[in-house]
C-alpha cells in the first residue's frame, strides 16, 4: 500500500514529463514517444508473461518495465550486452528476446529456476560468482546494473570503458536515500552524458558529443 502511494505521490509529481511535452531534441523525443510510451503488443510479450510466475520470489521489475527493456533493447540495437545483478532472470530474457546477440549476466550466486529459465536462450551465459569482481574485463554497449548492492563499484569499473555507443541501465534509483544520492551523483558526473528518469530505472548515455541534459519522464 505505501509503495502505490508513493508512486502516486511521484505521478503527480512528474505529470509534466509525459509524452515528451518540452522535449526539443528530436531524438530524444523519438526515444520518449516511440520507445518508453510505445504501447503495441510485440509478438514476444505473452511467451514472456508466461514465464514471469516462476520466478516472481526473486528480485524483478514490474512487466511494464521488463517490457521498456525489451522495446529498449530493440532500439539500441546493442551488439552484446552486460548485465550485473541477475535476480529473477526476468529483465535478461525480455533483452535476449530483443536482439539475439550474447548477454552476459552475473548474480552473486545460481538459482536453480533461474538457469532453468535462462537455459532455452543459447545466447545467454549466465555467471553465478561475484558479480562486480569477476567482469571488470568485458565491455558492452548494453549496460544493465540490475539486482546487485554493488552498483556503485560496478559503474565505477565500467565508467572508464564506456564510448559514444555505451548505454547503461540503472535499477531502482530511488530504491533508498543513499541510491538516490548517488544516481543524482551520476547525473552530475562530468563522465556521463544524457540522462533519463523513467523512476524505476535510469538511462545514462555517454555520446560526448552532445550537450549534457537530463531527461524526467512520467513512466509510473
Amino acid at each position: 500500500m505505501v509503495n502505490w502511494f508513493f508512486r502516486g505521490w511521484n505521478w503527480c509529481r512528474r505529470f509534466r514529463h509525459r509524452c515528451g511535452y518540452g522535449v526539443h531534441s528530436p531524438s530524444d523525443f523519438f526515444l520518449i514517444t516511440f520507445v518508453v510510451y510505445e504501447r503495441m503488443a510485440f509478438y514476444a510479450y505473452r511467451t514472456l508473461h508466461d514465464k514471469r510466475k516462476t520466478v516472481l520470489s526473486l528480485p524483478h521489475y514490474r512487466e511494464k518495465v521488463d517490457k521498456f527493456l525489451f522495446r529498449f533493447t530493440n532500439y539500441w540495437q546493442p551488439s552484446s550486452i552486460l548485465e550485473i545483478g541477475t535476480g529473477s532472470g526476468l529483465s535478461t530474457v525480455y533483452m535476449a528476446e530483443a536482439k539475439q546477440v550474447p548477454v552476459h549476466t552475473y548474480d552473486c550466486c545460481l538459482h536453480q529456476d533461474v538457469k532453468n529459465l535462462l537455459a532455452s536462450y543459447p545466447q545467454i551465459v549466465y555467471h553465478a560468482e561475484d558479480a562486480w569482481q569477476n567482469m571488470v574485463d568485458f565491455s558492452a554497449d548494453l549496460v544493465h546494473i540490475a539486482h546487485t548492492p554493488y552498483y556503485k563499484e560496478v559503474f565505477e569499473a565500467l565508467c572508464s570503458k564506456a564510448g559514444s555507443r555505451t548505454c547503461f541501465v540503472i535499477a531502482s534509483p530511488y530504491a533508498t536515500k543513499e541510491k538516490k544520492e548517488w544516481w543524482n551523483s551520476v547525473i552530475a558526473d562530468s563522465r556521463t552524458g544524457v540522462t533519463f528518469d523513467l523512476y524505476d530505472v535510469g538511462i545514462v548515455f555517454f555520446d560526448k558529443q552532445r550537450i549534457k541534459e537530463h531527461r524526467i519522464v512520467n513512466f509510473l
